[in-house]
């Protein structure tokens, strides 16, 4: 069987990381990324990947920087299969039509909205409905995460309704340099905050608010969760219903991750690339259930955890895993992911 020709336009944050993925996956083949980019994040992979530049005007100002490439976007295109778009917000949207023309699947990210594409995606809840589509768009680093783990307690029959309260950082932290938010929270302006519905786009049936603020930090965004279930039920029902949904991992107050900042640490000890976290990071030990109320909280690294989403929906697009559970499968193994980073402290008998 041959292997999947995977085209990333736009090597970004999140560009850079797909990439980096696609060439882990056995079924999957890098054929180059485009970009109008001629600094560092370029040169940084000369002579590693096979460079093409996104316009006109970028191929000039490659070889003016001496960035040899191999053509402009229409050659990706039509050395691809399909394509990752993960170029700016609202920059996507415009480059549809040209995936059209040239008859290449493409995968958008949560920038764009939902009407781009007409489905939106997250592996676990709605694979099945991706398959043979010829584009979908992986919904945002918050909405991924909101869709895991409220879609666990749906999936054990909890779940009846959800608030939460979103603090979100600021900005990505390579470009915190240019400005941002700085002593103060920024409110955003709408309640529900846009997440909240762009779940609904992927579980249409989630009765959930969300409320979300910009804080004065880099490094990740951080959920609060008081969610209504459909029964009274205990603490380990609850953990049981998490444990058995993929791409959640617990940390622990108790083992010193008490704060942001520590979970990014560990994830650089761990050795993982570039400290990335694919997985939502919940606190076990603050996981609390008072008669059918469950309040919880988790972090949500946004870099990286659309990253396993969008190498799976390759996979649903293309028709070459024929569910969720097998792609993930190959995805996770690949990645490293999971589920406790940790060993959980076995109390003295």
């Amino acid at each position: 069987m041959s292997k999947i020709k995977v085209g990333v336009n736009g090597y970004g944050v999140i560009g850079k990381r797909v990439a980096d993925a696609v060439v882990l996956q056995p079924d999957m083949e890098l054929v180059g990324i485009a970009d109008i980019a001629t600094d560092w994040r370029i040169k940084s992979v000369r002579g590693r990947i096979p460079l093409f530049a996104a316009t006109d005007q970028a191929l000039t100002a490659m070889a003016a920087e001496g960035l040899s490439a191999a053509g402009g976007l229409e050659d990706l295109l039509a050395a691809s299969d399909i394509i990752i778009d993960t170029t700016p917000k609202h920059v996507a949207a415009g480059n549809l039509q040209r995936y059209r023309a040239a008859g290449v699947k493409a995968v958008f990210q949560g920038g764009e909205s939902h009407e781009v594409t007409g489905h939106s995606f997250v592996a676990q809840a709605n694979y099945h409905s991706a398959l043979g589509r010829d584009t979908t768009r992986v919904v945002s680093c918050n909405t991924t995460s909101i869709v895991r783990v409220l879609g666990a307690l749906d999936t054990a029959g909890l779940l009846l309704r959800a608030r939460g309260v979103l603090i979100r950082r600021a900005t990505d932290p390579w470009e915190s340099h240019l400005g941002g938010i700085m002593n103060t929270m920024v409110p955003e302006p709408t309640i529900p905050s846009h997440q909240g519905p762009d779940a609904q786009t992927v579980l249409p049936g989630l009765d959930l608010v969300t409320i979300a603020a910009k804080g004065a930090h880099t490094q990740t965004h951080n959920h609060y969760w008081t969610i209504q279930l459909t029964r009274h039920a205990t603490r380990e029902e609850v953990l049981t219903a998490l444990r058995a949904a993929p791409r959640i991992a617990f940390i622990r107050m108790s083992d010193g991750l008490i704060a942001l900042n520590s979970t990014i640490e560990l994830m650089r000890d761990l050795g993982r690339p570039r400290g990335d976290m694919w997985e939502v990071a919940v606190w076990e030990d603050l996981v609390t259930v008072q008669g059918d109320e469950l309040f919880l909280t988790y972090q949500v690294y946004n870099e990286a955890i659309v990253v396993p989403e969008t190498i799976d929906a390759i996979r649903a697009l293309t028709r070459t895993a024929p569910d969720a559970a097998a792609s993930m499968h190959i995805t996770d193994a690949t990645l490293g992911m999971l589920q406790d980073f940790l060993p959980p402290t076995v109390p003295n008998s």
